[in-house]
């Protein structure tokens, strides 16, 4: 059976939404390691639609970076319930969750995330995501939503955290066990 694991970039109080306005003063070298770390383990890569749609038109053709290497190539999976179908090679529409679930029942290895605001918390919410990497900016952003905005409870157990150079926190959790 697969594991979902996503991958924030936020802020101290939790905004998400716009981090290419606040988060690249922080990219550094161990960042770098730090996301490659999540990315080299993916088998996979599951998005909700909105970055589906940016990343879509943003990807395929783009020969200048190495994350286009890594995300043209890997088997792309997008969540919508109103997307119907995808141009960019590879990529399978989901409808909802049932089909999620079965992606992580036949999936070997890591799905990973970036992103996605709303699909995380859905996730998250139904039980089905198996780990949260958050890296978070020494930074407080007011007036973006927050990657906790409309999420219920969910207790988290931290597997690990490192401070990098740049004061950014890299804390990887995964949803308690309960009982």
């Amino acid at each position: 059976m697969g594991h979902i694991a996503a991958s924030l970039f936020t802020t101290v109080d939790g905004s998400a939404e716009r981090p290419d306005q606040w988060h690249f003063p922080y990219f550094d070298e161990a960042m770098g390691k730090a996301v490659d770390r999540h990315t080299d383990r993916c088998e996979a890569y599951l998005m909700g639609r909105v970055l589906h749609d940016q990343w879509s038109q943003y990807w395929p053709g783009n020969d200048t970076d190495e994350f286009a290497d890594f995300i043209n190539p890997i088997p792309k999976y997008v969540l919508s319930t109103t997307l119907e179908s995808s141009d960019w090679s590879g990529t399978t529409v989901l409808h909802d969750l049932d089909e999620v679930r079965a992606l992580k029942e036949r999936t070997e290895g890591t799905i990973g995330m970036s992103g996605s605001l709303a699909t995380v918390r859905s996730l998250l919410e139904a039980g089905l995501l198996d780990e949260l990497v958050l890296l978070v900016d020494p930074i407080v952003v007011s007036g973006e939503r927050r990657w906790t905005d409309e999420l219920g409870r969910a207790p988290l157990e931290l597997v690990s955290s490192e401070a990098l150079p740049t004061g950014v926190l890299h804390l990887v959790y995964r949803p308690a066990r309960t009982g």
